[in-house]
């Protein structure tokens, strides 16, 4: 069987799930009167023409990612600092040599970006500087991928 990458743009509410029926998180309250109920956390999928599915909560938070509400672009999404900021799962740095900072920062995916900063004078050299520049560069390649994603997720693979 051949094996395929996807990536949709599609509505979805957080939701849970009692006997096959999907109810909006709002409505939760009313099974603290109930007893020996079955609940699913997941959430409540309607793509683009229209079809509306269930997605397991540890599911659907593997495979999406939550876009910024934006009016202006026809998408009605797009990307934004907050986004960018929460894709990266950590970073190291470390000073090479005497007036080179070297910044590995790892995405929440597990993919990696490497960026370097130097100076001129190793007697000017800041690793606090250096890694600031680094961010800077680093943080434009992930606006960069996440807008090549969202872009896939709009318009597919035309």
């Amino acid at each position: 069987m051949n094996k395929y990458i996807g990536a949709k743009l599609i509505k979805a509410e957080p939701a849970f799930r009692v006997d096959g029926a999907i109810h909006p998180i709002s409505d939760k309250e009313i099974l603290e009167d109930l007893e020996n109920v079955h609940v699913e956390d997941g959430y409540k999928v309607v793509y683009q023409d229209g079809y509306v599915s269930w997605s397991p909560k540890d599911v659907f938070e593997r495979a999406y990612l939550k876009v910024q509400d934006n009016p202006e672009p026809s998408s009605g999404v797009s990307i934004g600092p907050k986004m960018v900021n929460e894709f990266i799962s950590y970073t190291e740095t470390k000073t090479i040599g005497e007036k080179t900072t070297l910044v590995r920062c790892v995405l929440r995916n597990g993919f990696e970006i490497i960026e370097t900063s130097g100076c001129v004078d190793a007697k000017n050299y800041d690793e606090t500087m250096g890694e600031e520049i680094c961010m800077r560069k680093i943080k434009d390649k992930i606006w960069f991928l996440l807008g090549f994603l969202l872009q896939t997720a709009w318009h597919g693979m035309q």
